[in-house]
């Protein structure tokens, strides 16, 4: 389906919706992100965090470095 096809008011529904589900998904990632500072600052491995919360090893090891 076409935006041309669609009202202001059912295009505002959509972009809505786009804007609520990308929200969501930063969320998940923020929370991720901080149950991985917490597990670094109990000393887990970042093994074991990435295991736990799915972010990339990467991801682990900047956060190790800016805790330092």
């Amino acid at each position: 389906m076409l935006f041309e096809e669609l009202s202001i008011e059912e295009i505002a529904e959509v972009r809505y919706a786009e804007g609520r589900s990308e929200g969501h998904a930063e969320g998940r990632v923020d929370e991720k992100t901080s149950i991985a500072r917490n597990l670094l600052t109990e000393g887990s491995t970042h093994e074991f965090i990435q295991k736990i919360t799915g972010l990339d090893i990467k991801t682990i090891q900047e956060l190790s470095v800016a805790q330092i």
